[in-house]
C-alpha cells in the first residue's frame, strides 16, 4: 500500500466524501439491506450540500485520509456537542468512517490520531464519542484507544430507534 496522508477537507472533495460516507454506512449498518429508512437517512444526512456547508463552516471539522489522493477514509469532530450522560459541552468524535477495503492499514488509527490532535490543540482535554451498540469492531478498536464506556442513549432514526454506547477519553 502506498503512502496515506491526511488533512483537512477541502470543498471539491465534497462529492467524494459524501459517497464514501454513504458507502461505509451501509456496509456497517445495513443489516437487512437498505431499507427506505436508511435511505432517506443518508441521503439527507450525507448529501454533498451538507458536507460543503459543513466545510465552509468549519474546516477542521472534517479531517481525511487520503490513499493516491483519493478519500478512504473521514474523522468529524463535533465541538459545539453536548455529553447526553454528564450533561457538560465535550467535543464529540461524530464519525470515524474507513472504506471496508482499507480495513486492518492503520487507517483508523491514524483518523483517530488526527482527531484528538485537533481537539487537543482546540484547548480540549476531553473526547466523546457515541457508538452503536451491537458494532463490536467499533468497539473494540475504540477500548483499544483509550475509550471507556459511561453510559448508553437512544439514536433516533424515523420511527425506529437505536442503543447507542457513549465513550469517553481523557486526552494527554
Amino acid at each position: 500500500m502506498t503512502e496515506i496522508s491526511y488533512g483537512k477537507a477541502k470543498l471539491p472533495d465534497s462529492l467524494r466524501i459524501s459517497v464514501l460516507l454513504k458507502t461505509v454506512y451501509i456496509q456497517t449498518y445495513a443489516v437487512d439491506g437498505v431499507t427506505f429508512e436508511f435511505a432517506n437517512f443518508i441521503t439527507k444526512r450525507f448529501s454533498p450540500e451538507l458536507i460543503e456547508t459543513i466545510i465552509k463552516e468549519n474546516p477542521s471539522r472534517l479531517i481525511i485520509a487520503y490513499h493516491n489522493g483519493n478519500p478512504i477514509g473521514v474523522a468529524e469532530i463535533i465541538y459545539n456537542s453536548n455529553c447526553p450522560i454528564r450533561k457538560i459541552a465535550i467535543p464529540e468524535l461524530n464519525k470515524l468512517y474507513v472504506l471496508e477495503r482499507f480495513y486492518g492499514n492503520g487507517i483508523g488509527y491514524g483518523l483517530m490520531n488526527q482527531a484528538e490532535k485537533e481537539v487537543r490543540e482546540s484547548g480540549f482535554n476531553e473526547f466523546n464519542l457515541e457508538v452503536y451498540i451491537k458494532n463490536d469492531r467499533a468497539i473494540a478498536f475504540y477500548k483499544r484507544q483509550g475509550y471507556v464506556s459511561i453510559g448508553n442513549v437512544d439514536f433516533p432514526m424515523e420511527s425506529n430507534t437505536y442503543e447507542n454506547l457513549v465513550m469517553n477519553k481523557v486526552l494527554n
